[in-house]
């Protein structure tokens, strides 16, 4: 994409940051946004997964048509079906009165439904069928209603270990993995962390006729060091506050003061007691949570418990069988030499199919269930993945 052009798009949705993984989300979303897609937005809370939403419907087709942003989080699952798809009146306690829900209400236009990964099961199934067929139901009528809505979703949660779980619909995942974006977090992005900090400083002082905060080579290093699990949210809250304590009153022979890192080390939270990118145990956080990690720990167990038992068997000397095939991996000899996944470790590993879709599930899980990702990673072709995934679904 023209660099020129991409500027000016940041520009316009105020986006700050020249990291490439940035850049690439937003190019994205402009190729995405002249198609009908449904888009997936992943990427830990407070990344500004919101931005890129606006970029794809504003750029679209659609573009004069509604644009309804929805948090899912944020709705009592008694009610979310009446607010997506609406409601008769008498339908419950307190329908008063026929109501259209979003899905009608934003016929023609782009919804954008952030948290996806909090809607009950139950909703999940009746989202699909809009997906699918465009058709729903209000809540207490049976008379199936059309809509022509582009869906765009979000999450911060990890949507393939909810799948494993059984707390989300795979359906339902595969069919909104179509095109996914993944916001990056700011820790990754640690060229932009001072620009992003000068920038709120700046836009916060002039709001308040105070002068903006510079910082010390030694201070940029203090805080490019932290580990913003809170990522731009976090950034801009800090940087508003040092800027507000820290300051002083602007003047025309003075719009800025300089600070070291002893006048922002009291503001930067201290992170001797914690490894992870966000809070431990919160599974909505950009982190893993404790189901997560304990399904990781048991996946790398198995792993290694069969890996000892081959080594024990080699040892001993005992002849070891040749791995079946099965007869519709025979007949695609391009693909034999990719479903050999090892690990990079030099060790006597077998061609065992439980095996393989245990490390397929790790790189899944790493990648945040982005196929093409962890196939890189595993040096196999996506193809080798899809049809192991089907195989296990039709097990």
């Amino acid at each position: 994409m023209n660099t020129q052009r991409l500027q000016e798009i940041k520009n316009r949705y105020r986006i700050v940051g020249m990291d490439p993984a940035l850049d690439h989300a937003v190019e994205t979303a402009l190729m995405l946004a002249p198609t009908n897609l449904s888009v997936l937005i992943s990427g830990e809370s407070g990344v500004g997964k919101d931005i890129i939403p606006r970029i794809i419907h504003d750029n679209s087709r659609r573009k004069n048509g509604k644009y309804l942003a929805v948090n899912c989080g944020a709705i009592p699952a008694g009610t979310i079906n009446a607010e997506l798809f609406g409601h008769e009146k008498g339908s419950f306690t307190g329908a008063v009165a026929e109501r259209k829900g979003y899905f009608e209400e934003a016929d023609g236009g782009t919804l954008f439904l952030d948290e996806i990964g909090e809607l009950p099961r139950e909703t999940q199934a009746m989202l699909l069928r809009v997906l699918q067929s465009g058709e729903f139901m209000k809540v207490g009528s049976s008379k199936v209603q059309k809509t022509n809505v582009r869906f765009i979703a979000a999450t911060n949660r990890n949507l393939y270990s909810a799948v494993l779980r059984g707390e989300f619909r795979e359906d339902l995942y595969y069919r909104l993995n179509a095109a996914q974006i993944q916001m990056p977090a700011l820790r990754e992005r640690k060229d932009d962390i001072y620009l992003l900090f000068r920038y709120f400083s700046k836009e916060f002082g002039e709001e308040n006729n105070i002068c903006k905060v510079n910082l010390s080579h030694e201070a940029i290093r203090l805080i490019r060091s932290y580990r913003w699990p809170g990522n731009i949210r976090e950034l801009k809250n800090i940087a508003e506050t040092v800027t507000t304590l820290k300051s002083a009153p602007a003047t025309v022979e003075r719009d800025h003061v300089e600070l070291d890192a002893a006048d922002i080390r009291e503001f930067i939270p201290d992170e001797k007691d914690s490894l992870l990118p966000a809070v431990a145990g919160d599974k909505h956080s950009g982190g893993l949570g404790d189901e997560d990690k304990q399904m990781l720990v048991k996946a790398i167990l198995d792993l290694k418990q069969e890996i000892d038992a081959i080594k024990a068997r080699l040892d001993g000397s005992s002849p070891l069988p040749a791995p079946a095939r099965p007869v519709e991996e025979q007949d695609e000899p391009e693909e034999q030499e990719q479903d050999d996944i090892r690990p990079a470790k030099a060790e006597p590993v077998l061609n065992i199919r439980k095996s393989n879709d245990e490390l397929i599930d790790l790189a899944l899980e790493k990648h945040g269930g982005n196929i093409k990702e962890a196939a890189a990673e595993l040096g196999i072709s996506e193809r080798t993945i899809y049809r192991r995934m089907a195989k296990r679904r039709d097990a």
